[in-house]
């Protein structure tokens, strides 16, 4: 009988994340776009041309030249430095809200997947009375009571993002739980904090981070709605929530911050979509097969 062929080895995460993002032409472009969106909000001071909450009377409603690439606003302000300090941000809320809510959600839905019983449905009944209020209103419930102001919009994006992780997370552990290795762990006597960050979580991570990725974008869009509606980044200081709502009230002065404002949302939106796709198929073994 001829010897069994050898299996080649499974790739690793970061080669499959990679063969991910380098497959097909649009990924790659949304990574570069990405790139740029962050490099363009570390280094906004360095990029904008001018002082974003500047005002000029001898400079108001300009339309796009060589001096305002962009054109200029009802109070002169230059749009483009505008933009480039609204990036900001939306770079910081797309980022600190998802991550914060994966850490607290899967937190929670390991804890309820885990050790199951009273504690899983206390946990449950809390993340499906969340669940019952969509996104944005649940924002803006939120943010009406604790008011507006970075912070608060930070922590609201976070408890509105907490239960779809805490979801997915409680999903991953009762299916891990249930695998021979978590039984061999326990038979061993490997203590239970230990067990759940060594064999748990490494193994549901997978579908946070894909969730993570595609919330950021969900994170940027719920930032510029509540902007919009007056309840996020307060004015003066820049963001395209409020610069579309700023510009909404001057459009027929100058269209430009709403074009400008709603193309950036719109492409670093679909970006990071594309990027969350991409990563799903490498790293979701349901996707995958």
């Amino acid at each position: 009988m001829p010897a069994a062929e050898a299996l080649p080895p499974e790739p690793s995460t970061w080669k499959m994340v990679y063969e991910a993002l380098t497959a097909r032409p649009a990924t790659i472009v949304a990574c570069i776009f990405v790139l740029f969106f962050i490099v363009v909000a570390v280094f906004a001071p360095l990029i904008a041309p001018y002082d974003p909450l500047q005002q000029s009377i001898l400079s108001v409603n300009q339309s796009p030249s060589s001096e305002h690439l962009v054109g200029t606003d009802q109070f002169g302000r230059d749009v483009l430095s505008r933009l480039i300090f609204g990036s900001r941000n939306s770079l910081i809320f797309g980022f600190v809200s998802p991550v914060s809510a994966a850490i607290i959600g899967t937190i929670l839905g390991v804890t309820a997947g885990y050790f199951g019983g009273l504690t899983d449905r206390i946990i449950s009944r809390v993340i499906d009375m969340l669940l019952a209020f969509p996104e944005l209103l649940l924002a803006i419930l939120i943010a009406a009571v604790l008011g507006g102001g970075f912070w608060n919009v930070v922590a609201v994006l976070t408890v509105a993002f907490t239960p779809g992780f805490a979801r997915v997370a409680r999903a991953s552990t009762l299916a891990v739980r249930q695998e021979p290795y978590i039984e061999a762990a326990v038979a061993v006597g490997l203590r239970t904090p230990k067990l759940i960050i060594r064999h748990v979580v490494p193994n549901i991570a997978a579908p946070v981070v894909v969730l993570t990725t595609l919330w950021i974008s969900s994170a940027i869009r719920l930032e510029a709605s509540l902007s919009f509606l007056g309840i996020g980044t307060q004015p003066p200081q820049p963001s395209w929530g409020n610069i579309i709502r700023d510009g909404l009230n001057n459009l027929f002065g100058s269209p430009w911050p709403i074009i400008g404002a709603g193309f950036l949302i719109t492409i670093v939106v679909l970006s990071f979509n594309l990027i969350g796709d991409a990563l799903r198929d490498a790293l979701d073994p349901e996707v995958g097969r």
